[in-house]
């Protein structure tokens, strides 16, 4: 039995939660939000963002840092990706070297162009990072069903410890010592996934689809070898495997944002009604940052950029995508 904090008690830090405390460990989640953290302790269940998944007895909730991180063996990151900065910055002083911090949210940093572990390592340069990733819909965990994902380090022992620490007959954990292209993989997704809500707020079908997490792969495959991912990686679970499930599930987010602003919505719009942070909007920038970076061309990414940020009609855009010049389709 570990002792556990959790920081972020949103749907998927809920769902984590519930999913360490079923394997025996002792869990302390930590919100930013008191209400949040008030709510969990009287009702024992995330009413707004995991409804329906009631938390044992060794689940504890706080709002103070400081009780979440002190003295714990893991800890589990869980914010989304645009507050990761500055919650790492503000566990300065309470974790300590050689701290493992598991990384569950998927971006990456506009400004850096750094991924979520590097942005941790920024912040927290004694902590020993492992990514956690894969095709894993909170609302699906939290539920018991089966589920397969990716524990992921440079250093392979601490990426098996975690796969000890969450593994279960639900929760299939496989190990990789490529934690950069699990997170490139995990982050690029996001945007494809917004196309693939686009092209369904359009109206558009099956040959859409397919077309978009066909091709939407090899955009992600091309930049993340190109940036230092190993090819296989974008390949599996964490790749063509999260794709999938972001691509194609209600429970996203980044589709169901797609889809109002294939409507026609602003992604401003969009946001509010998701009422979740929206992370392909986030990526999608510096996805292209990286892309010049590295000189590799990322049409559906490139048409993403133009529809969130440059006031183009996603009719206008999917024009523009498929009228392109003729090529060779592995050229």
């Amino acid at each position: 039995m570990y002792e556990i904090g959790v920081i972020g008690a949103g749907s998927w830090g809920t769902a984590i939660s519930w999913l360490l405390s079923n394997n025996g460990h002792k869990i302390t989640v930590w919100s930013a939000i008191k209400d949040e953290i008030e709510m969990l302790k009287a009702q024992r269940e995330h009413k707004d963002k995991l409804p329906g998944v009631a938390l044992g007895d060794n689940i504890d909730f706080t709002s103070d840092l400081s009780e979440a991180c002190r003295d714990k063996e893991i800890l589990v990151l869980a914010v989304p990706s645009p507050f990761t900065r500055s919650t790492a910055g503000g566990m300065k002083g309470l974790v300590k070297e050689g701290q493992i911090i598991v990384s569950v949210a998927k971006g990456i940093e506009e400004d850096t162009l750094l991924t979520l572990s590097g942005v941790i390592k920024d912040e927290l340069p004694g902590a020993e990072v492992v990514v956690l990733s894969g095709p894993s819909h909170a609302e699906e965990v939290g539920k018991g069903m089966p589920t397969a994902i990716v524990a992921g380090c440079k250093d392979i022992e601490k990426a098996k410890k975690v796969q000890d620490i969450f593994m279960s007959d639900v929760f299939r954990v496989y190990t990789s010592d490529d934690p950069y292209g699990m997170e490139l993989g995990g982050a690029l997704k996001n945007v494809i996934a917004l196309a693939a809500g686009i092209a369904d707020g359009l109206g558009y079908g099956d040959n859409t689809k397919a077309a978009l997490i066909t091709r939407g792969i090899h955009e992600i495959s091309l930049l993340g070898e190109a940036a230092g991912g190993r090819y296989e990686t974008f390949q599996g679970l964490t790749g063509i495997g999260d794709l999938i499930v972001t691509c194609a599930s209600m429970h996203s987010r980044n589709r169901r944002a797609g889809i109002l602003i294939g409507q026609g919505k602003s992604y401003e719009e969009a946001m509010s009604e998701v009422k979740q942070v929206v992370e392909g909007v986030y990526s999608a920038k510096a996805a292209m940052k990286l892309a010049g970076k590295y000189g590799v061309q990322l049409p559906i990414i490139s048409q993403v950029n133009d529809i969130l940020f440059g006031g183009k009609s996603a009719k206008e855009a999917l024009y523009d995508l498929m009228s392109r010049e003729r090529k060779d389709e592995f050229l």
